[in-house]
Order: C-alpha cells, then structure tokens, then sequence
C-alpha cells in the first residue's frame, strides 16, 4: 500500500505540473489575440478570454482528485498497522489470496443475465416495450443460474 500512496502522490504531481503548463500555455497563445480583439478591457476580462476553462479545470480537479485518493490511501496505511502481504517481498502467492466465494467457470448464466439488464436497459432508452422483454429474460435466467446447482455434475 506504500507504494500505491506513493504513485498517488506522484500522479498528483504530474498532473499539477500539466494543469500549470497547460494554463500557461494557453495564456501565453491567447493573451495577445484577447488584447488585440478588447483595447479597452482590464486584464481580468483578458485573462478570462484567454483561458481554456474545460481543460484547465479538468486538470486542476485530476489533481485534487488523486491528491485525495493518496492521503486517503496514506490514512488506512497507517491505521492498518501492519503491511500488505503485496508489499513484503518474503510473502507467497496464497497470503494474498482471500476466499472470495463460490464461482461457476462453467456457468452461462451470468452472460444472461448481463444480456438481460442490457436488454431491460435499452428498452428504458429505446421503447418502453422491451422493458418488460428484459425482466422476463432476467427472472429465466436467475431461476436457470439457481437451478443449475440442483441438477447434474453440480448438485450440492
């Protein structure tokens, strides 16, 4: 976890230092032309012509943003007490493996079931008509995933 904190850190770096250039840049390509084209005008309305908001504010919140996922990283680091076995270079394979549950490799039911809420989906965007097409694929393929485990080479 200290070294994900770490390339936070390091992300919030480089997009500040992008953010600076990219402003920069933009004043320096567009300060003239807004001067030029507003003989009149103080600099404030220049330097507010002359930016490129979207971009800039984009960048500038990139950076808040993995400013923020590095110290929240950093917190739990250290509340945690101890390292991640991802970071003791004497640790296995096993010792960061959680059990994760139980997993059907076999299974079709899932793609289903994802085509399903594609389908009830599409018809909230498409027709309201497909709507009620897609519940019914979906309640199929729910009975079909729970009753799989009940039949065959994988009753329990």
């Amino acid at each position: 976890m200290r070294t994900n904190t770490g390339l936070w850190w390091l992300l919030t770096v480089f997009s500040a230092v992008v953010a600076a250039l990219y402003i920069g840049w933009n004043l320096i390509a567009h300060w003239p032309a807004q001067a030029a084209a507003n003989p009149g005008a103080n600099n404030w309305t220049i330097f507010t012509n002359s930016v490129e908001w979207v971009g800039s504010v984009a960048l500038v919140f990139l950076a808040f943003m993995a400013a923020l996922i590095a110290f929240y990283i950093g917190k739990v680091h250290k509340a945690q007490g101890g390292e991640l076995p991802e970071d003791t270079l004497t640790a296995d394979i096993d010792d960061g493996d959680p059990e994760l549950g139980e997993f059907s490799p076999w299974s079709w039911w899932p793609i289903v079931l994802a085509a399903s809420a594609a389908l009830a989906i599409l018809g909230l965007a498409v027709g309201v008509w497909m709507f009620p097409i897609g519940v019914a694929v979906f309640l199929v393929a729910i009975v079909g995933w729970v009753y799989e485990y009940y039949r065959g080479y994988f009753t329990r």
